[in-house]
C-alpha cells in the first residue's frame, strides 16, 4: 500500500503565508563594520533629512551606499557624501548626486572664483603665502599651487564649494611642507621683496600680493607684477635671502601671455 503524505488546511495557510512573505519586497540593510547593528535604506537616508536633500535618494547593499538625485550646490554633494559615510554599517559611498544650480560660463565662473580666492584668509597673515590656481571646464573646477597650510586650503575648497555654478571640485592643492626653518625663509622672502622701494606697491591690495611658496628652502614666486622690471627685480631679492637653495620665478607680467599661452 503505497503511502502518501495530506497537507492540512492548516498547513496550506502557513505556506501561503511563508511565500508570501519571502516574495515581498525587503528593505536592504548595511551591516556595521565591526559586524554588529544594522541599518535599513531609512535609516541611512534620516542623514539627509535637511531641505537641502529632499531630492537626494540612498540605497544601501552589502555596506554601499549610493546616492543619487540632485542638489542645488557642490557643497550639498559634499556634506551629503560625508553625512551618509558616517552611517554605521556603511564601508563605502558611491556618489551619483548631480549638482543643478545655474549654469555659468567657464570663463566667468573662473573669474569670480579666482577673485574670492585672492581675498580668503586675508587678516590671517598667510595670504601672500598661497598660491592656488584655478582651471574649470564644464563647470568642474580644477584647483592646484601650493597653500600656506591645511587650514588655508581647506578654506579654499569650502569657499569654492559653495559658489554658485560650480558643478564639481578636484582639489590638487598641495600644501608647503611645516618647518621653523621654512617659516623663516618666508617672511625672510617676504621682508626682502615687500621691502624693496619699486615692489612694496605689491604689498597694498592683499588680492594682488607677489606669492611666495616655499618648501625645503626652494622658493616659487607666483602672481602677476606690472613690468618685466618687477619680476626680475623680485627673482634677485629672493635669491638674496640667506638659506634661500633655489628660486623658480613663475611672475606674469601684465598685459603678457602666459607661459601656456605663448605659440609653440
Amino acid at each position: 500500500m503505497n503511502k502518501r503524505s495530506f497537507i492540512t488546511p492548516v498547513s496550506v495557510v502557513a505556506l501561503l503565508l511563508t511565500a508570501g512573505i519571502l516574495s515581498a519586497p525587503q528593505p536592504t540593510y548595511a551591516r556595521g563594520a565591526d559586524g554588529s547593528g544594522w541599518q535599513s535604506d531609512s535609516d541611512v537616508q534620516g542623514r539627509l533629512n535637511k531641505s537641502q536633500f529632499k531630492d537626494v535618494k540612498v540605497s544601501v547593499q552589502n555596506g554601499i551606499a549610493t546616492l543619487t538625485g540632485n542638489v542645488s550646490l557642490y557643497e550639498y554633494k559634499r556634506d551629503a557624501v560625508n553625512r551618509v559615510r558616517k552611517a554605521k554599517g556603511v564601508t563605502a559611498v558611491r556618489d551619483d548626486i548631480q549638482v543643478t544650480g545655474p549654469n555659468v560660463p567657464d570663463s566667468e565662473l573662473k573669474s569670480k572664483l579666482m577673485e574670492k580666492l585672492a581675498y580668503d584668509r586675508v587678516g590671517y597673515g598667510t595670504t601672500a603665502f598661497n598660491a592656488i590656481t584655478v582651471n574649470v571646464e564644464n563647470g568642474v573646477v580644477t584647483l592646484g599651487g601650493h597653500a600656506y597650510s591645511d587650514v588655508d586650503k581647506d578654506s579654499a575648497t569650502a569657499l569654492v564649494a559653495t559658489y554658485p555654478g560650480v558643478k564639481d571640485v578636484v582639489d590638487n592643492i598641495e600644501v608647503d611642507p611645516t618647518s621653523i626653518m621654512d617659516d623663516q625663509t618666508r617672511l625672510a622672502v617676504a621682508r626682502a621683496i615687500y621691502g624693496y622701494p619699486s615692489l612694496n606697491k605689491y604689498a597694498i591690495d592683499p588680492a594682488k600680493p607677489i606669492r611666495i611658496s616655499v618648501q625645503n628652502g626652494h622658493v616659487e614666486l607666483y602672481g602677476v607684477v606690472d613690468s618685466k622690471a618687477d619680476k626680475d627685480t623680485a627673482n634677485i631679492r629672493a635669491n638674496g635671502v640667506p638659506g634661500v637653495f633655489s628660486v623658480k620665478n613663475y611672475l606674469q607680467v601684465a598685459g603678457q601671455p602666459t607661459e601656456t599661452e605663448k605659440p609653440q
